[in-house]
């Protein structure tokens, strides 16, 4: 045989050789690979569950699992992992970047046992478990707390803890020590067991939407002018029943704080009561009631309480920004039936306005 054949020849038996010694691996890597896959995608036969952020089991054995919105998928896996529901956090960053799609935000209703590659095709096209809340006008920042907590949304203390949260509050510049008027009363598409923060953070941005569109000079306010206007139109909120009356009231606690006269509200008195003291809320006030030792009691302390006593609705909101010019100093309220009020420059009009009132009764 040749020299240049035996050198085909040899050629020819490397590449018989690599094949094989190729064939003979793939025949075991892909077995193991395949392997390996199956089992880091397998779901946990028994879940148990760490305490971990966003993710709770429920009574029927299922979990939810809540996604911050811009959370990334790394994130909702490291959390994922933490709380014990899938095997390998790298192999679920592999499923993130073959998947197309973006996990959505909102809570998710996860059935254990369950492959990875199922939770995450359920937190890309499932979805989210919603509950549409309403928070009507006037309510305080409890009030809204116990209407959440009833609908499944969050608990009252820590939706009340979140709304005290300095960085929140530093956010939003807000001069006092809760976001107490700065949640705008509207109604809300939240997911349940929603984190508290983020409730708060979404009525608050929609509180500043609002306000800029009542009045699109308020965002440049100073913190402390915007919060004077948040003060009075959280007890205009209070005060009125028709709408029509509410620039009205405004102009008349506007008159009062330029003479440095007592507001005398009794929304004022009604907040103590049932926010500070933690009683019930009270059918009708007592003199007793106004004499109350408090900072927000109006009654006896000149000037504007030291914040919000609700959260103001667009109407309040509106009559805060431009009160009705008037001289009158005083109102009463005189037909319960259809909510008129008479307004009056004297206190000695104001006293026969609440005879003439007790006459017609």
């Amino acid at each position: 045989m040749s020299d240049q054949k035996k050198k085909k020849f040899n050629v020819l038996l490397f590449i018989l050789k690599f094949f094989a010694f190729l064939t003979a691996a793939i025949c075991v890597i892909v077995p193991v690979s395949i392997g390996t896959l199956m089992y880091l995608n397998a779901p946990y036969r028994q879940v148990r569950i760490s305490e971990t952020e966003g993710i709770t089991v429920q009574d029927d054995g299922s979990y939810f699992v809540w996604v911050r919105r811009g959370e990334t998928s790394q994130s909702v896996g490291s959390r994922l992992k933490q709380a014990g529901l899938i095997k390998s956090r790298l192999f679920w960053n592999l499923l993130c970047r073959r998947e197309e799609g973006l996990i959505k935000a909102g809570t998710f209703r996860v059935e254990m046992p369950k492959t990875q590659l199922s939770i995450l095709k359920e937190l890309i096209q499932g979805e989210p478990i919603i509950k549409r809340i309403t928070i009507p006008e006037g309510v305080t920042l409890r009030r809204a707390a116990r209407i959440l907590e009833n609908a499944g949304i969050c608990k009252i203390e820590d939706f009340i803890e979140a709304a005290g949260n300095p960085g929140i509050v530093d956010h939003y510049n807000i001069p006092n020590r809760t976001m107490e008027g700065y949640l705008f009363p509207d109604t809300y598409l939240f997911p349940v067991n929603y984190q508290p923060e983020e409730i708060v953070r979404e009525m608050a941005d929609n509180f500043f939407k609002r306000i800029a569109a009542v009045n699109p000079g308020a965002l440049d306010m100073s913190p402390q002018e915007l919060n004077e206007k948040v003060i009075i139109a959280s007890i205009i909120e209070r005060e009125y029943i028709l709408p029509s009356e509410a620039p009205l009231m405004a102009g008349v606690f506007f008159n009062r704080l330029r003479v440095r006269m007592a507001l005398q509200s009794c929304a004022t008195v009604e907040y103590i009561i049932t926010e500070i003291q933690g009683k019930p809320h009270p059918t009708r006030l007592f003199y007793r009631d106004l004499e109350i030792e408090n900072p927000y009691n109006t009654y006896i302390r000149p000037g504007l309480p030291p914040g919000p006593v609700s959260s103001p609705g667009t109407v309040a909101l509106r009559a805060a920004m431009f009160p009705q010019a008037t001289d009158f100093f005083y109102f009463r309220l005189v037909d319960p039936s259809s909510g008129i009020h008479y307004f009056s420059r004297t206190l000695d009009d104001h006293n026969r306005a609440e005879w003439l009132y007790l006459k017609g009764l």
